[in-house]
C-alpha cells in the first residue's frame, strides 16, 4: 500500500518522526508492506510552493492508498502573512476533506483507571477511566456552505455563511455511528440543536428514519449546550456520540480537555474512496522544535489507520497496548506532567522509544 505523509507545520513535523518510527517498526517485524511517500502540505507549503495544498500533494494523495496527516497553522500573528482564502484552514484541511469526501471522523476519548488522575474532573465521577467515540460529519455543514463578505447598502461590513446539509449527507454518517454503536453497548447519543436550528430538525427526522434499522440500539437525544456540560459532569454516560460539523469541532476539543490533553486525541476522516488520519490537535507553534510535544496522537492515529484502513487489527491492538503501557507507567510529556505528581516527564523522542520499548513486548495474539 502507498502512504502519503503530510508533516504539516509546528510541532508536526516532531510528532509524525515518533509516528514513522512506529510503523517502521511494524514494516519490520510485522511483514506489513507499505510505501511512505512525504508531501508538502499546511503553511510551510504556502510559502515554499505558493499553495498549502499544491498540485504536487494532491497528486501524491490521489496516488496513495492511505494519508497521514499532521497538524497545520501559525499563530494568529504569522497566519496574517497568507491571504486569508490561502490559509492552510481554509485551503488545505477543507480542501483536503473536500477533495475525497472524508465525511467521517472518529475521534476516540479514552483514559484507562489508571490514567485517570490526568483528568482535571475529580476521581469519583471518572473512577472506572473514560471511554467513548465522537463521530462527526466533517464535509457538510457551517465549514461547506456558501460565504459572503462585502458592505451592505448603509456601507456597513457584513458576512453571510450558510448551514447547509442534504439527507443524503446526515444519513451516511448516521448509519457509521448506529453501525459503530451496535458493536460497542448498544447506546448511540445524538446531539442537536433542533429548538433553534431547522438542520437539526431534518437531523433528526433522518435519525428517527434510520434508527428502525438498528433496534438495538438505544438513542438519547441530547441538546448540544446539554450535552458539553454533561461531559464535564458525566462524561461516563456516553459510548457513541454522533454530531453535525461544528457541534463535533468544539465538543472533541472539550473532550480533549477532559481527558487532561488534545494531546491524547487521535482521529480518523473516513471516506467511501479513500481516508486520511491525524491528530485533532493543532500545531502549537509556541512549543515547536523544543522536544516536548506529545506524539500520542500521532501514534495513536497510526493505530486507528492499521485498523480501519489496513485490516490490521492486531497490530492495531498492539500499538494502543503500547501507547497505555507507557502512559500507565507514568512517562508524560510535558503538557500532562502537571497532572501527576509521581510521573516522570520525558520528551517527544523519549515518548516514542518507550513506545517502541512497549511494541517489544507486545503479545502479537
Amino acid at each position: 500500500m502507498k502512504l502519503a505523509v503530510l508533516s504539516g507545520d509546528g510541532i508536526g513535523p516532531e510528532i509524525m518522526a515518533q509516528a514513522l518510527r512506529v510503523i517502521d517498526y511494524l514494516v519490520v517485524t510485522r511483514n506489513i508492506d507499505l510505501k511512505i511517500i512525504h508531501a508538502p502540505f499546511g503553511a510551510s507549503a504556502y510559502f515554499e510552493y505558493g499553495h498549502p495544498f499544491p498540485d504536487q500533494t494532491k497528486k501524491i494523495c490521489d496516488e496513495s492508498d492511505i494519508i497521514l496527516k499532521g497538524p497545520v497553522g501559525l499563530s494568529h500573528s504569522d497566519t496574517k502573512k497568507i491571504p486569508i482564502e490561502l490559509q492552510p484552514e481554509r485551503a488545505a484541511i477543507l480542501a483536503l476533506r473536500q477533495r475525497y469526501d472524508t465525511f467521517a471522523n472518529f475521534r476516540p476519548v479514552f483514559l484507562s483507571p489508571k490514567m485517570s488522575s490526568l483528568s482535571p474532573l475529580k476521581r469519583t465521577v471518572i473512577s472506572d477511566g473514560i471511554d467513548f467515540v465522537m463521530i462527526r460529519e466533517l464535509v457538510g455543514g457551517l465549514y461547506f456552505g456558501r460565504k459572503t463578505r462585502g458592505k451592505d447598502s448603509f456601507g456597513l461590513r457584513f458576512v453571510e455563511e450558510s448551514l447547509e446539509y442534504n439527507e443524503k449527507q446526515i444519513r451516511r454518517v448516521l448509519d457509521i455511528a448506529f453501525d459503530l454503536a451496535n458493536k460497542r453497548s448498544r447506546k448511540l447519543h445524538n446531539i442537536h440543536k433542533s429548538n433553534v436550528l431547522l438542520s437539526s430538525v431534518l437531523w433528526n427526522e433522518i435519525l428517527d428514519e434510520l434508527r428502525l434499522d438498528y433496534p438495538n440500539v438505544s438513542v438519547t437525544n441530547m441538546l448540544v449546550d446539554a450535552a458539553a456540560t454533561a461531559l464535564c459532569l458525566d462524561p461516563c454516560q456516553f459510548d457513541v456520540m454522533v454530531m453535525e460539523n461544528m457541534f463535533g469541532d468544539i465538543l472533541s476539543d472539550q473532550a480533549g480537555g477532559i481527558i487532561g490533553s488534545l494531546g491524547l486525541m487521535p482521529s480518523a476522516c473516513i471516506g467511501e474512496k479513500k481516508s486520511y488520519f491525524e491528530p485533532s490537535h493543532g500545531s502549537a507553534p509556541d512549543i515547536t522544535g523544543k522536544n516536548i510535544s506529545n506524539p500520542y496522537s500521532m501514534i495513536g492515529s497510526i493505530a486507528m489507520m492499521l485498523e480501519m484502513s489496513m485490516s490490521h487489527e492486531i497490530e492495531a491492538r498492539g500499538v494502543w497496548t503500547a501507547l497505555h503501557s507507557v502512559m500507565e507507567k507514568g512517562y508524560l510529556t510535558a503538557d500532562l506532567g502537571k497532572s501527576a505528581t509521581d510521573a516522570t516527564i520525558v520528551s517527544t523522542e523519549e515518548f516514542g522509544s518507550k513506545v517502541i520499548e512497549s511494541l517489544e513486548k507486545v503479545d502479537w495474539v
